[in-house]
């Protein structure tokens, strides 16, 4: 005993709306086109957090909106003029690589100019090196991804958020 936590969370359902989260016109666009009416308790509890600054784990059972729920702050964050990767997903698979770039795809479709791209082993090197020029995100497995940095085809000075998607699994993997 002794040790007490310092800080509590409680969720109360509420009526928020992704208007209220913070989120910019070309993403609620992005939102409402993909039929989402409400934001799932992660995406309430998580999307303002990440706006904020503000470091996260989040637990929440499959289907819940989890990626979602990063990949909406995240594409606010990068800066569109910038043609350098600036948000980093990692992700255990490349089923799940490809899965959560596309939904970055699908989420960001109405951002001009954003670019996301997948690095996972088993593809072509040579297209994922062309592919991380010009991108702002970057989803991808941890082996390729270490290829990519040990190549020097991966900078890592303009990130400003890495995300470890399934991290739980990673660590499971080795």
């Amino acid at each position: 005993f002794g040790n007490k936590p310092t800080h509590y969370y409680y969720y109360i359902m509420t009526v928020t709306t992704f208007e209220s989260l913070g989120l910019s016109k070309p993403l609620l666009d992005a939102v409402n086109s993909l039929g989402f009416e409400k934001p799932s308790q992660i995406q309430e509890l998580a999307i303002p957090r990440i706006l904020n600054g503000d470091d996260i784990v989040g637990l929440s059972e499959t289907g819940s909106g989890k990626t979602a729920a990063f990949t909406l702050p995240a594409l606010e964050l990068i800066d569109l003029e910038v043609t350098k990767p600036q948000v980093l997903i990692l992700s255990p698979t490349r089923e799940l690589c490809v899965q959560v770039c596309e939904e970055v795809q699908s989420l960001g479709k109405f951002l001009p100019s954003m670019r996301a791209v997948p690095v996972y082993g088993g593809a072509p090197i040579d297209r994922q090196i062309k592919g991380l020029r010009g991108s702002q995100m970057v989803v991808g497995t941890p082996g390729r991804l270490m290829d990519h940095l040990r190549r020097g085809t991966l900078r890592t000075e303009d990130l400003k958020l890495v995300i470890l998607d399934e991290a739980d699994r990673m660590l499971d993997m080795g």
